[in-house]
């Protein structure tokens, strides 16, 4: 009887032991996988944009196409002369194809009766600057023209910043910085340091207005506004000390 209590005792001795090995295994393991800290780091920086671009479109209507396009032909000159009375060259004054349908009048019920109402004709142009405070002030200023009988749709500027991969670089050093600072203060409490690098993966650049917190996966490129915000994003996983 007591020797079947000892070798009971054996196997119990033996399933703790065999036990604490595979806990002191995947204590092991656990630790040296977790050797590492990853920490997402920011930087930014405000920049005005060098160029703009302002896209409109000469509108008219007439009873026959001939007229359409001869109001357009008259009205061209006008328009330009009006562009570099503010400041512009012809350079900078591009005209793009015309664009044409026809208008059918209608019976009271709503069916076309295939007789010509009038024929449209969208004339479009686009001026384009370094100068972009030009820009803008044409923008609010091109309206006018109506009051000279000169029907204008004109759609909202844009603005663009040319160096953005001069600044990449630059400013994914200064992301990665500030990851590791970030770094050193989460593992400061536990008497760690940030070692040697193991990864950086560059996130995409947001390029919003100053004021904006919008953020994308896809990244973002505004083109509405002259000062603008770039937003670089850098994960970096580090080793720890």
């Amino acid at each position: 009887m007591f020797e079947k209590m000892e070798k009971f005792q054996l196997v119990i001795l033996s399933l703790v032991l065999a036990g604490g090995l595979i806990l002191a295994t995947t204590l092991a393991t656990s630790k040296l996988s977790n050797d590492v800290i990853s920490v997402t780091g920011s930087s930014y920086k405000t920049v005005t944009s060098d160029s703009g671009r302002l896209e409109f479109r000469i509108m008219t209507r007439k009873p026959t196409k001939a007229l359409a396009y001869d109001t357009v032909a008259q009205q061209l000159p006008q328009v330009k002369e009006f562009i570099k009375s503010k400041g512009f060259e012809d350079s900078e004054i591009e005209i793009m194809a015309s664009n044409g349908y026809y208008t059918y009048k209608t019976l009271p019920n709503g069916v076309s009766t295939g007789e010509v109402a009038y024929y449209n004709i969208s004339q479009p142009m686009f001026v384009k600057s370094k100068n972009v405070q030009q820009i803008k002030e044409l923008s609010t200023e091109l309206q006018t023209l109506i009051n000279k009988g000169i029907d204008i749709d004109a759609y909202n500027p844009e603005y663009f910043y040319s160096k953005l991969a001069d600044d990449k670089v630059e400013m994914l050093g200064k992301a990665t910085k500030d990851a590791k600072e970030r770094a050193a203060s989460m593992l400061k409490a536990t008497n760690n340091r940030v070692g040697k690098i193991q990864s950086v993966n560059m996130g995409v650049f947001q390029i919003t207005p100053v004021d904006s917190t919008n953020v994308s996966d896809m990244g973002i490129s505004d083109t509405s506004s002259i000062e603008k915000k770039i937003t670089s994003v850098a994960n970096v996983t580090f080793r720890i000390k």
